[in-house]
């Protein structure tokens, strides 16, 4: 049976949005942040070393990072949906999306949210954080300058990777200049599978 460990307020729930898209059967293993530190349960470094999510299992087979994840359901049950074919141009703009979400446009964000905490001390850090923020969520705006979704007019699974993007830039107020972007992150919202992953997975207060 494909199982997700899901944890609330993370990457996990656009992983649930992928099963919902695809009208997957799945279970969900719930797991909460503790509430004092933000940080995940110990008990998922029992599922994986890192104790991060997502993590899906699939009988043997355990997969960790929403990429690699996205990659291997659409692979085993797609059926074609949600990618483009593999023989076309637009798959490698696909698995482009797919890798861009986490290996370069979420480290701006991320040191942003640590290094909020720093108060004054982050000040030598922050031009060029938000310099960076800044880049990357210009270049998702222009590429969604006249198109729906990120490969045209079809959602695909680049688009519920890149939707973390989107979202934390919203929590952070900054897509305020970047109106592709904003309305992008608006128009995933109102997909019936986006709502009922939010059903599933509980509360999740990012870019709400």
């Amino acid at each position: 049976m494909l199982t997700i460990h899901h944890l609330n307020n993370s990457r996990s729930q656009r992983i649930l949005w992928l099963f919902e898209e695809l009208g997957l059967k799945y279970d969900i293993q719930f797991y909460k942040r503790d509430a004092a530190t933000n940080l995940a349960p110990p008990e998922l470094k029992a599922i994986h070393p890192l104790g991060k999510s997502p993590v899906i299992t699939d009988g043997e087979i355990k997969i960790a990072e929403s990429g690699a994840i996205v990659e291997y359901v659409l692979d085993k049950y797609g059926q074609g949906r949600l990618q483009p074919p593999k023989d076309s141009a637009a798959h490698w703009a696909h698995v482009e999306w797919l890798h861009y979400a986490e290996g370069s446009a979420m480290l701006p964000l991320m040191l942003n949210l640590y290094t909020m905490r720093l108060g004054e001390a982050a000040a030598p850090l922050k031009p060029r954080i938000d310099s960076e923020i800044d880049n990357h969520l210009a270049y998702v705006d222009a590429a969604l300058q006249g198109r729906s979704y990120l490969l045209g007019e079809d959602l695909t699974g680049a688009d519920i990777q890149m939707s973390f993007v989107g979202e934390v830039g919203k929590n952070f107020g900054r897509l305020g200049p970047f109106k592709n972007l904003a309305a992008y992150v608006e128009r995933l919202h109102t997909r019936p599978a986006y709502k009922a992953a939010l059903e599933k997975g509980g509360a999740y207060g990012i870019g709400q």
